[in-house]
């Protein structure tokens, strides 16, 4: 039936949503807020009397919406300097995550096909109905379902079979970030899996690994190393955070560096860290502890 609350009212209860479906699609809260935006803009000039289903029509708007950003944002991704990972969404560990994806997925996701990743995204994720994600992307629904079942098979090795549980999750964080502030090689050994891999996204603007360390031998070598320059040393926790779906925490350097750390658990081993430093990404962190931290820092 057509819509018969105040459009306002009815787009602000979509706007949560639509902002998660955004990000999902984009990696980039900044950009999936802008496109919101972007689409309330657009509903504000449509004809309310015609819109049947006003979340159908809006998560049809942003999709489309998001399919010409990833254009321009995947040639981004050609000349970012070194690893990109997305923004990170940061809850307190207490706060339920709204759907299972996580960090790990999400860079999953880089590997396929905008229409590939609207498709899963829309279907699997949000359980938009097939029909429907079909017309959001102007496909038949055969070709649709031939798409999501590509993206499901490219992103299944992503999907943790058990996931950490968060009392689980919160002692690993706490035990790692002990032992990497202070170099505790031991320990560390004791918590990483053989085939640990540790990514760091500076985005050119300060210190980080331009590409992947891979191996339990390298990566404690590198956080034993570190623990004893300016990235870790004297770092000193801000908050245990909940990072787009992985245990983690918000951290601060002796120079006023603030960066993210996430870990990808599995079967109680850390498999993944992923360091995010590039400032740019961290501004909305960094507004939260204004006084605390700086968002610039010398290479």
């Amino acid at each position: 039936m057509p819509i018969t609350d105040d459009p306002t009212l009815v787009f602000e209860q979509e706007r949560t949503r639509l902002v998660r479906l955004a990000y999902r699609m984009l990696g980039s809260l900044t950009e999936a807020e802008d496109v919101v935006q972007d689409a309330w803009l657009r509903w504000r000039h449509v004809d309310h009397a015609g819109i049947v289903t006003p979340a159908a029509f809006l998560s049809r708007t942003v999709t489309r919406l998001c399919l010409d950003v990833m254009k321009s944002a995947r040639a981004r991704r050609e000349t970012y300097v070194g690893t990109w990972l997305p923004e990170p969404v940061a809850l307190p560990p207490d706060e339920d995550v709204a759907d299972d994806m996580t960090l790990t997925l999400m860079l999953a996701l880089e590997r396929l096909s905008p229409l590939e990743r609207a498709a899963f995204l829309l279907h699997d994720v949000f359980s938009v109905p097939l029909d429907e994600v079909a017309t959001t992307l102007g496909r038949e629904p055969p070709a649709v379902r031939q798409l999501a079942s590509r993206a499901r098979k490219h992103v299944q090795s992503a999907r943790p079979r058990f996931p950490v549980a968060r009392d689980e999750g919160a002692r690993i964080a706490k035990a790692f970030f002990e032992a990497s502030s202070t170099g505790n090689v031991a320990a560390l050994r004791a918590m990483l899996a053989a085939s640990v891999t540790v990514h760091s996204d500076g985005g050119g603007k300060v210190l980080a690994f331009p590409k992947p360390i891979i191996g339990i031998d390298k990566v404690t070598r590198m956080l034993e190393g570190i623990a004893r320059k300016a990235w870790i040393q004297g770092a000193r926790k801000l908050q245990d955070l909940w990072i787009d779906g992985l245990p983690g925490y918000l951290s601060l350097e002796p120079g006023g560096m603030l960066q993210t750390v996430a870990l990808d658990i599995q079967g109680g081993l850390i498999v993944g860290i992923y360091f995010t430093r590039n400032p740019d990404k961290l501004a909305r962190l960094a507004e939260k502890f204004d006084g605390t931290v700086g968002t610039k820092a010398p290479h």
